[in-house]
């Protein structure tokens, strides 16, 4: 990639906390992406296994415009933004794109995203567009959320904020996040409210506001222990023997587990279905291989999801929750292990 062959690419962040709807809301940009474009989505995952690639990829692909990489592990901007600018440089130079768009871990802080995009390297290559955040308002009784910086972050570097599933929320859910944004001296002015992921592909265009040098000042890494230089192999390695790895990360008050299983490892639905479904924990993504299909699985705040998707290439599930115990992951592998058939 050469700064001569891709220049000033539109260019969004769309950010949010765990949970907040944001593959959702990128699935529903992909969809509404004029026929003769090309787009690149660079997705950042807290846990080392990656799943959100396989999400997008088993619903919209390189078939039909649109290139996608992940950068797993947690935080892409750690470790001076490498793992980022290595990802970011591939995927631009494959897809060539009219637009990208980048989906921060929802623990990673995207002030400093917005720094590692906004260095002298990129400036003639990306064209910084709107930043996007969106917020789940029911979270805002949880101080888990509201007190946590990358939250507060997020909203601070919005250019516009997406109140997103507002057909889940409660009357006074609407107004309470309003009356935050005020308290919080945000923009209330700039919120729109969506259902079911349906962000509106007019909200992508105009230039940010922002740009690195509200993150001068505020670099996290003495409170950030989410980098993992061993994600991306985690990532890309070949499988051992026994068919599957797993891997666990942790940080931010968060811990995850996941796992990788070969395409020859067959899973009952049904068996899955019981499992995923009735796991407590804050988050829950998967993509398996079952003998009905391949399906990707979504879960947070107990609204369970099952989607149908393309045939995949392996099967990967990613578990997020507060504290892990050695008795908890040793019961999940089990129940994981059991719903193999082959």
């Amino acid at each position: 990639m050469t700064n001569q062959t891709i220049l000033a690419v539109p260019t969004n962040i769309i950010t949010g906390f765990l949970g907040a709807g944001k593959t959702s809301a990128i699935l529903h940009l992909l969809r509404q992406k004029p026929a003769d474009e090309r787009w690149a989505v660079l997705v950042n995952e807290f846990g080392e296994i990656g799943v959100d690639g396989s999400l997008l990829n088993g619903q919209v692909g390189s078939d039909k415009g649109v290139f996608i990489r992940e950068v797993p592990g947690g935080c892409m901007c750690c470790a001076s933004g490498v793992p980022m600018q290595i990802a970011l440089n591939q995927l631009l130079k494959e897809a060539k794109p009219d637009r990208l768009l980048i989906e921060p871990t929802g623990l990673g802080h995207p002030i400093e995203v917005l720094a590692v995009l906004s260095n002298k390297y990129y400036q003639p290559i990306l064209k910084l567009q709107k930043n996007i955040t969106l917020v789940d308002a029911r979270n805002l009784k949880d101080p888990r959320y509201t007190a946590h910086e990358v939250f507060n972050q997020q909203l601070q570097v919005a250019d516009i904020i997406v109140g997103s599933k507002l057909d889940l929320y409660q009357p006074s859910d609407k107004a309470q996040l309003l009356n935050y944004l005020r308290a919080q001296a945000y923009k209330p002015d700039n919120i729109v409210f969506i259902e079911h992921g349906k962000l509106p592909l007019a909200l992508l265009s105009g230039e940010t506001e922002h740009n690195a040098q509200l993150g001068s000042n505020q670099h996290h890494q003495d409170n950030h222990q989410l980098s993992n230089p061993t994600a991306s192999v985690n990532l890309a390695k070949p499988l051992p023997e026994k068919g599957y790895i797993k891997a666990i990360n942790k940080g931010q008050g968060f811990n995850s587990v996941g796992w990788r299983f070969s395409a020859s490892k067959v899973f009952n639905r049904q068996k899955l279905h019981s499992f995923l479904s009735n796991l407590q924990v804050i988050r829950v993504k998967a993509v398996f291989i079952t003998s009905e299909g391949t399906f990707g699985y979504n879960s947070v705040a107990n609204n369970f999801e099952q989607i149908t998707l393309a045939q995949g290439n392996e099967s990967r599930v990613e578990i997020i929750c507060e504290k892990i115990c050695k008795n908890t992951e040793e019961h999940w592998h089990e129940q994981i292990m059991n719903a193999i058939i082959s």
